[in-house]
Formats: C-alpha cells, structure tokens, sequence
C-alpha cells in the first residue's frame, strides 16, 4: 500500500517578497486605470454639474446634481429648449445653466413680457411667467451664426441673455447639454429638452 507524503516545505522569503511586489503593482497598475478611464469620462463625456440658485425654477432646483452630457454636440447641433452649461463670463469657474431660447441666425425680442423669434411670439412650455425685465431684449437682438440666446426658466430670478454678464452665448462655449439629475434621489431622471 502506498503512502502519501507531505512535505513540510516552507515558502522561501525571497518568494513572498515578490509576490507582495507584484500585488502591489498589480493594484497601482489597476488604480492608474481606473484614473485615466474616470478623466477620459469627465473632459470627453460628461461631468457632474451642480446647480446654483433658482434661475431653472420648477425644472431645476438649487443643490440639483446633473450628468452634463459633453459628447452631444460633437455630432449634432443644439436645439431649441436644450438645457446648456456654459462658463459665466466673468467669472468663467463658475458654470450657468440655462435654456437655449434663441438659435444661430435669428432674431430676438422681448416685448410686453414675451419672447418673439423673427418677430413671432414663441410658443413654450417653460418659463411662462410674463418677463418684468427685458434687458438687453427690449430691442431687437439678431444672433450670429454661432451664437444663442438663453434664459432661465425663472425669468424673473435669472441672469441670462437679457443682460451684459452673460449675453448671446457662443457655441465653443457651451460645454454640454444638462442629461440627468442624480440628486436628490427621490427626483433622479432624465431631464426633458423639448
């Protein structure tokens, strides 16, 4: 009858010496992955986006987290009632969201609290309380070809294209379009353009 024998080896320092060297390269080599997929995400395909104040009222509330979705526009032009992110002018740390109201080439104004598009009252579903401050709109406003008029939803608690801080925005300005609110939790969705 044949017996099975064990050995009693024991593992040699050396080689547990170099197995934790290639576990920790092996956990460093993973972390630096995971950086560089978590960069590529944020520059080239959306980034978190919190809002500041009560310029988006009711769509969007102060605190508001957002996925700004950055890879849009690389294929296709923005549209009417999008909501952008785009850098303050004066301060260009500090992000706006609005809605764009006004495209490339047309002509905007406010008149008795109202917009009008190529001298055309816009029909809209946001922002639908009568305007106490035309601004910069109380005359006619033509766009450029790559430029867009924005308002916030709350017209009258919004620092949009009406005024000189913030003006027609250009589309090399615009980092993305708002795509989904993540917090607060109980009102997660995916934000409605149009």
């Amino acid at each position: 009858m044949s017996r099975k024998v064990y050995s009693n080896k024991k593992t040699k320092p050396e080689k547990i010496e170099t197995d934790k060297v290639k576990d920790i390269i092996g956990m460093v080599v993973y972390f630096l992955i995971v950086v560089a997929v978590m960069v590529f995400v944020v520059k080239f395909i959306g980034q978190r986006t919190v809002v500041i104040g009560d310029s988006m009222q009711t769509t969007l509330s102060d605190g508001d987290n957002l996925i700004t979705d950055k890879i849009t526009y690389r294929f296709r032009d923005p549209k009417r009632f999008d909501i952008v992110v785009f850098p303050f002018k004066e301060n260009t740390s500090k992000l706006l969201i609005k809605r764009i109201i006004g495209m490339p080439g047309e002509t905007v104004q406010i008149k008795n609290g109202k917009v009008y598009i190529n001298g055309y009252e816009l029909q809209e579903n946001y922002g639908i309380a009568v305007m106490n401050d035309a601004g910069l709109a109380s005359e006619p406003i033509l766009l450029g070809e790559d430029e867009y008029f924005v308002l916030g939803d709350n017209r009258n608690n919004s620092q949009d294209s009406r005024f000189s801080s913030v003006g027609n925005v250009s589309r090399s300005d615009l980092i993305g379009r708002a795509w989904v609110r993540l917090w607060p939790l109980d009102k997660i969705c995916l934000l409605k353009h149009q």
